[in-house]
């Protein structure tokens, strides 16, 4: 974990692959108590220590996530992720090139907990969400493509099962299609790029991460220039 913004009330930090954002049943420590601590160590501080989750990424991807140091600010923007105020750009790899040079997508997702497993339908179903996201062709090398994506609503697994749907998974996506897992267990996903007004100053906050040390994700970064 790495913070890469903070202010009075908004702390973003990158999120390493494997980590989880929230507590959960592993018992193992998520971000927001990593966070607590280094606020405790850097600003001396000898009691509580406010931390809000406003999202979450899926424990084997890696990019940017925002919490809050404040209740005012957690409050805020809650209520502008709901209203997709916040702007989440993802960066994915995949194995096959989308069909489409850039397209939006809409399915109708269902979840299943007993599999923990996300599941996209052409046409509604019950108990279905409508999701929605653009994306676009970036790059290529000879056997990967680099894929952006945009996401217009937030659904469990959406980036993953949308793009399976499509005949393109995620590299390293056992769960959703991909046929060979990475070495490290992740997968080749990240939260790219945020963008919103900062929820008590206003002023618009706008955060890319970097990209990940790995060669391919490099080699791939290194292409897009020549595409465009």
């Amino acid at each position: 974990m790495e913070i890469v913004y903070e202010d009075n009330h908004v702390i973003i930090a990158l999120k390493e692959p494997g980590e989880i954002v929230q507590g959960d049943k592993t018992g193992d420590q998520p971000m927001s108590e990593k966070i607590k601590q280094w606020l405790k160590e850097k600003y001396n501080k000898p009691g509580n220590v406010f931390c809000g989750v406003v999202h979450r990424l899926d424990r084997p991807v890696g990019g940017l996530v925002i919490f809050a140091k404040t209740s005012k600010a957690l409050s805020r923007l809650n209520e502008m992720l709901r209203d997709g105020k916040i702007h989440k750009t993802y960066w994915a790899i995949t194995r096959n090139r989308p069909p489409k040079e850039g397209d939006m997508l809409t399915h109708y997702i269902t979840t299943r907990q007993q599999n923990n497993k996300s599941y996209a339908s052409e046409n509604p179903v019950d108990g279905a969400l409508k999701s929605q996201l653009v994306y676009r062709h970036i790059s290529s090398s000879d056997r990967y493509h680099l894929v952006e994506v945009e996401l217009l609503t937030g659904r469990k697994h959406q980036i993953r099962v949308q793009m399976s749907a499509i005949g393109c998974p995620i590299k390293g996506d056992l769960k959703y299609g991909d046929k060979r897992s990475n070495p490290d267990g992740c997968i080749s996903l990240q939260a790219h790029r945020l963008r919103f007004k900062h929820p008590v100053s206003g002023k618009e906050i706008d955060i890319t991460a970097p990209v990940p040390d790995d060669n391919l994700w490099k080699a791939l970064a290194s292409n897009i220039t020549l595409i465009k």
